[in-house]
């Protein structure tokens, strides 16, 4: 996190980068064919000729950029002039849910998510442009063999999975939109501490059928009225800027090595698809807002001390708002098995995975008559031993 926020971007001039879904292309040094990005290699690799050409050439002050943090108030109110925006053809998917972005030209394409068919509608929504990302790392054959490793240890799937998803999954390298958010917060609060003490008491029990006393001791808590301030910086919340993956599954993914984003290049996309955001920059710090509350309430309930803590009032002051717009780097395989769509993820600078899977009914009922008959065959055995 920087210090100082980035100018309002309504002063600022719009960047000349093209859109994340533009159909770009990066012709080889060596044979003038077209380069994709090679995961890991950290190159655009020649599919006809071989050639390795070398990376994006980012220099300092760009990779400062794309650290850099943009004010976030200045931004909100200054939307209207779209002076770093992007004009996009925004799709919905009515299988998924998705917000597919369509090519520059292109009027139909396959959803990313679960392959259904789109086709544009004509209607335009202005975006934010991303300002970093992150590059791949891991390698589609990497991506693939761990689709397959996972789909070979599944307990109780369907016999046939494997082999469908084999032929109609479809192993694709996706840029996610992310918000990260930045900000100060100050907060006056009031409370109650609770310190713990112990107190003899006594009781009457029944020992050997007669009446007997004895003590004990019991814990109780002494509450006192606090009142106090706490003062949090929060760095780089990150929040999903989509709502096409569910949030249990993008948080399967694990962390993401922010302090490695590069900026903005359409290199990097060469041969990967991205999406565009669902979730606005203010409705993205609305969810960021809710995160830092919790952060803010942890810090109060060290603040006050003591063995328990309780919150009667807090009212945080947010200042120094800023924001980045990221992409990160997915691998993911949708596949439809008996109507239903299920997704496998990986995540593409850790390798980490999560996804979804049908289960068979018939190998699951399987395995508890088996458990079933095993109690019985323990119990009978048990029985004839007590005999």
């Amino acid at each position: 996190m920087t210090d100082q926020p980035r100018p309002d971007p309504a002063s600022a001039p719009a960047t000349d980068a093209p859109a994340a879904d533009a159909p770009i292309q990066f012709p080889c040094a060596q044979c003038g064919a077209k380069l994709l990005w090679e995961p890991g290699a950290a190159a655009l690799r020649c599919e006809h000729c071989g050639h390795t050409n070398p990376p994006p050439d980012v220099a300092p002050d760009a990779r400062a950029d794309a650290a850099a943090e943009i004010d976030l108030l200045a931004t909100l109110e200054s939307l209207a002039s779209q002076a770093d925006s992007l004009d996009a053809i925004v799709c919905h998917c009515s299988s998924c849910g998705a917000e597919v972005t369509m090519r520059a030209n292109v009027t139909s394409q396959a959803c990313a998510f679960c392959g259904t068919p789109v086709v544009a509608q004509g209607l335009s929504k202005k975006l934010i442009r991303p300002r970093a990302m992150l590059p791949f790392k891991v390698a589609r054959q990497q991506a693939s063999d761990a689709f397959s490793s996972w789909l070979g240890s599944l307990w109780f799937a369907p016999s046939d999975l494997k082999g469908l998803a084999a032929v109609e999954g479809r192993l694709l390298g996706l840029y996610l939109p992310y918000w990260t958010y930045d900000a100060k917060a100050d907060t006056s609060y009031t409370g109650q501490r609770g310190d713990d003490y112990w107190t003899t008491e006594t009781y009457w029990t029944t020992v050997n059928g007669k009446p007997a006393m004895r003590t004990r001791q019991v814990r109780k808590t002494r509450w006192r009225f606090v009142v106090g301030s706490v003062h949090d910086r929060f760095d780089d919340v990150l929040v999903p800027a989509s709502t096409s993956l569910p949030s249990d599954r993008l948080a399967g993914l694990g962390s993401w090595d922010l302090k490695a984003l590069v900026p903005f290049d359409p290199a990097y996309l060469s041969g990967f698809e991205a999406e565009s955001y669902t979730i606005d920059l203010k409705t993205g710090f609305d969810t960021a807002r809710t995160i830092m509350i919790a952060g803010i309430r942890s810090t109060i309930c060290k603040d006050i001390g003591g063995d328990h803590q309780r919150i009667t009032s807090m009212s945080p002051h947010f200042s120094a708002m800023t924001f980045k717009h990221i992409l990160v780097p997915v691998w993911i395989a949708a596949y439809r098995y008996r109507g239903s769509v299920y997704r496998f993820m990986i995540n593409g600078r850790t390798g980490a995975v999560t996804g979804t899977r049908p289960y068979s009914a018939g190998k699951i009922t399987l395995a508890i008559l088996a458990g079933l008959a095993l109690i019985a065959i323990i119990v009978g055995i048990i029985a004839l031993a007590n005999r």
